[in-house]
């Protein structure tokens, strides 16, 4: 395989690790622990996990301990870092005793169940050290719910002599790790189940659990992206950027890139929530800042927009729940011809509050929303390109401003959306020592016999050698909640908090960022080589958050 000179340069970049890690290791272990929410619930239904104590690894005496063959699985989308969790793994199960054996279960969680699965060898290790992407082993969307499918897990782990299963996920996928780490326990097997926190988008994150890894990397290249673009727009001063970013269920990307960029606008969706805005709402305070810049002849500036920003807008939000339930199998619906008509139809069985939201709609998005349902007969949100639609809105919106005399300048529009580009990335210095470090913790967590447990790496705004290691009962992090109409447990999604540091910052700022040009910030690309302010830099979002940005 023909390598480029950066991916020859970074197989051999050594991860830096806490300074626990790099020696013999003891256990110290915390009080017993209860779930966020929900306890008596929680409890019931993980009674041999739920109450374990914090751990946390401190420097300790050589000991000897006996071989361990561990599978792994990379569960849901990608994220860069993936590959080092697992050479991280690797490395660490080979330091507890040389005849321990790695398994990758292949395309993810529906490798365990259907035994398709590779041995792990040094070889090809080390052909994916520091490099993004999971193409390693693949990953997979297949839940690990039903007991067949833990049966099916059992069988081949025995036939390989497999001791423990690695999760590599984000909060849906660890909360499954815990549902079979519960499992196992029940049957006896001595299998042990440990999670790693996975996730771009950033809402995998609590008081136990500073950051999943991958956020860091992408919104690096988002940010570098954004950057390049506001440059772009600086020189031309003729096109507004419109930019949709990842991250459908929290802002926390957009937020990030925010901070590392200084746009023109940055939609916050938690905050659309929790002031009651309209689509109506969103567009004039767009509006207010196109207008406001034109009238000092800057017809141009970059906006940021969270994929999930329609889910958080309260009257669409509520729309959506109506046609979901007015479109499911409507015979009456379905047996008319035009689109007009379905769409009178439409806006005659809503609601006044609903039937406003969707006459606000461009015609284009109206249909999509009518027309576009899955086999299931839902609104395929995530279809939407916000970022379309507001160009729509914004320009009918300026159109009819300009007619009364109120806007004078011009307006035109391009449209992005940043996604899967982060996805893969390199990862960075920060994201390839956090998940080696991360893999390393759980090769120690399952030498020590431990279940249940998701590997947890806290001081991160510190120096590589300071960060303290350990684990936290997945259980802590869990609460109760309705999915497909049942009640179930699930660890907490972490929103952006509009409390916080971060968001309090970028709130500060965000009107002179409106007003002023010269305040673009370029991240430039990731720094993988040079002084470690450049290099190892953690987000701006964990500097806020710990009170190391000022």
């Amino acid at each position: 395989m023909k390598k480029s000179p950066l991916q020859q340069a970074r197989a051999s970049y050594q991860p830096k690790m806490p300074r626990a890690l790099q020696g013999n290791v003891r256990l110290i272990e915390g009080n017993a622990t209860q779930s966020v929410a929900d306890q008596q619930d929680i409890k019931a239904l993980f009674p041999n996990t739920y109450g374990l104590p914090l751990i946390t690894f401190g420097e300790g005496e050589a000991r000897k301990y006996n071989p361990v063959n561990v599978g792994v699985i990379l569960s849901g989308g990608q994220a860069p870092g993936g590959h080092n969790v697992i050479a991280g793994l690797y490395d660490g199960i080979k330091h507890i005793n040389p005849d321990s054996k790695l398994y990758g279960f292949l395309g993810g969680p529906s490798g365990l169940i259907d035994h398709k699965y590779i041995e792990l060898t040094k070889d090809i290790i080390d052909e994916y050290r520091n490099t993004g992407g999971f193409d390693i082993i693949g990953s997979g969307r297949t839940k690990l719910e039903q007991p067949d499918q833990f049966d099916s897990g059992i069988v081949i782990c025995k036939q390989l002599g497999i001791n423990a299963i690695v999760i590599i996920g984000g909060d849906d996928s660890n909360t499954n790790a815990c549902v079979l780490a519960e499992y196992y326990i029940q049957k006896q097997c001595g299998i042990q189940v440990i999670g790693c926190p996975k996730t771009i988008d950033g809402d995998l994150k609590n008081a136990q659990i500073e950051t999943s890894f991958g956020f860091d990397t992408a919104c690096k290249v988002y940010g570098e992206l954004i950057g390049n673009i506001q440059r772009d727009a600086n020189s031309a001063k003729k096109y507004w950027h419109f930019i949709r970013l990842m991250g459908r269920s929290a802002s926390h990307i957009a937020l990030e890139c925010a901070l590392l960029s200084q746009p023109n606008i940055c939609i916050i969706s938690e905050e659309v929530e929790a002031n009651n805005m309209t689509l109506n709402d969103i567009v004039d305070q767009i509006v207010h800042v196109i207008v406001a810049r034109a009238d000092k002849g800057l017809n141009f500036g970059t906006i940021l927009i969270p994929e999930g920003l329609i889910e958080f807008i309260p009257a669409m939000k509520r729309l959506i729940a109506e046609l979901n339930d007015l479109l499911a199998s409507n015979t009456e619906f379905n047996a008319l011809d035009t689109d007009d008509e379905k769409r009178q139809f439409v806006k005659g069985m809503l609601t006044p509050e609903s039937r406003q939201a969707f006459r606000d709609l461009p015609k284009g998005i109206a249909r999509q929303l009518m027309l576009d349902c899955d086999p299931h007969g839902n609104v395929q949100v995530s279809l939407i390109e916000t970022e379309r639609m507001l160009i729509e809105m914004i320009a009918k919106k300026l159109a009819q401003l300009k007619a009364e005399g109120l806007y004078k300048g011009k307006f035109s529009a391009q449209h992005h959306f940043f996604g899967y580009e982060g996805r893969c990335a390199t990862p960075s210095n920060f994201d390839s020592d956090y998940c080696y470090t991360l893999g390393q913790t759980a090769s120690i967590l399952i030498a020590e016999g431990k279940t249940g447990y998701m590997a947890q790496v806290s001081r991160l705004t510190e120096p590589a050698d300071q960060w303290i290691a350990g684990g936290v009962p997945i259980t802590m992090m869990m609460n109760m909640e309705r999915r497909n109409g049942k009640m179930k447990p699930v660890i907490q999604k972490a929103l952006v908090d509009l409390n916080g540091a971060p968001f309090k910052y970028f709130a500060a700022h965000r009107e002179e960022w409106a007003d002023e040009t010269c305040d673009y910030m370029y991240p430039g690309p990731i720094q993988y080589y040079g002084p470690s302010e450049v290099c190892d830099q953690p987000t701006q979002t964990l500097l806020l958050e710990h009170g190391k940005k000022h």
